[in-house]
């Protein structure tokens, strides 16, 4: 009995334990200066953190300072420089908003702090069956708190493109009909590899390679997709010896009439940017038939962070119901929650729920993180000359 009475004292005393460590890491994160390195290339993505900043240190006590990034591979070389110059705690990077190829890069190099992200309170309204757990079909291990929904999403204007394309070969023809109206982001923009991620998958005869590290099949993997570039190539805006270097370029030209389609990895970009008036208000989006590579990004703790327990509050209040119902608001962000409405109170399951895009194709998952720079560098060596 004595002992059936220390157990039960035992079990009850966990969620308490768990409790004061949280808060703990709270009582430690006051005062903190938090760095937190994020893509910068969209002004509503800006404001929406720059709002986060206000939160942090309104209620929190964290200084919460926001490093834009053109590319969050930027930030990667900046941690393994650090790493090999012995610079093992105080690192320049607290929280990094990543996934995919930047995330394996880190995680093999075992330059992320792990198994903390489940341990945070707001995990548990998390939508554990969207794919929070691994990232480009490698395991997470609890080194990244999901963030945010992605899906590779086209967009078009109702007066030039009345009917969208629904696969590949209806995009082609389009080209063929409509020469110089067509291009995408040059590589290694990542909504420009997305796009030759989707043509692969869509293309290729071998889909099933695409879920392991590239081989001694690539070639034969990959040939379909490179016969289409070939074709659809002399077609592009000028005549693909150019690309434009961004999505939000392609946005311009598609808002000018130079393009008729522009690239997002966001569902509800257009809605956003038709409020915001940077696209016209005959913009629409849509996808392939037969669905659009998506998948869901996270932020990550450099192992040598000098302000982790910041960091996690950070991570905590980014999951948190007022920041995901204010993050998928279209007229604020629109990016897609990672949350579950159900395990919300009703009030916040409302809302959370009326920003949710609909009529989304199926989402098609990502290939293996490793294929990004095997796409890249055959890309380049074919086309980056031009």
């Amino acid at each position: 009995m004595r002992f059936c009475a220390f157990l039960t004292g035992l079990l009850l005393a966990v969620p308490a334990f768990a409790a004061d460590s949280w808060q703990s890491i709270q009582q430690q994160a006051k005062g903190q200066t938090v760095w937190f390195n994020a893509w910068g290339g969209d002004q509503a993505v800006n404001r929406y953190l720059d709002w986060v900043s206000g939160e942090m240190k309104t209620h929190y006590a964290i200084n919460l300072k926001i490093v834009h990034l053109a590319d969050a591979a930027d930030a990667v070389k900046r941690i393994q420089t650090e790493h090999d110059a012995g610079r093992n705690h105080d690192g320049s990077v607290d929280l990094l908003w990543v996934n995919g190829e930047n995330f394996r890069t880190l995680k093999e190099a075992n330059l992320l702090q792990t198994q903390w992200a489940q341990t945070l309170p707001n995990w548990r309204y998390v939508d554990t069956h969207k794919p929070v757990t691994e990232d480009f079909a490698i395991a997470t291990d609890g080194a990244e708190s999901p963030w945010g929904g992605a899906q590779l999403t086209f967009i078009a204007r109702k007066g030039s493109m009345p009917t969208p394309p629904d696969n590949p070969q209806a995009l082609l023809a389009w080209a063929q009909q409509h020469p110089g109206k067509v291009s995408y982001p040059r590589p290694p923009d990542f909504t420009g590899t997305a796009f030759l991620e989707q043509l692969l998958l869509n293309l290729t005869t071998q889909p099933e390679a695409l879920k392991r590290a590239p081989d001694n099949t690539f070639a034969q993997v990959t040939a379909p997709l490179w016969n289409y570039l070939d074709k659809l190539h002399p077609l592009l805006w000028r005549e693909g010896k150019d690309f434009p270097p961004s999505p939000a370029r392609m946005d311009t030209l598609l808002a000018a009439g130079n393009l008729d389609l522009s690239l997002t990895f966001n569902p509800a970009h257009v809605q956003q940017k038709v409020v915001s008036g940077e696209l016209p208000a005959d913009s629409y989006s849509f996808g392939f038939r037969g669905g659009m590579i998506g998948n869901v990004h996270f932020v990550a703790i450099p192992a040598n962070a000098s302000a982790s327990a910041g960091a996690k509050v950070v991570a905590n209040f980014l999951l948190s119901p007022q920041a995901q119902i204010r993050k998928a608001n279209p007229a604020i962000w629109g990016d897609p929650t990672v949350l579950d409405p159900k395990t919300l109170p009703a009030v916040e399951a409302r809302q959370l729920s009326a920003h949710a895009p609909e009529g989304l194709p199926v989402v098609l998952p990502e290939p293996h993180a490793t294929w990004v720079n095997a796409l890249e560098q055959e890309w380049f060596r074919r086309y980056g000359t031009h």
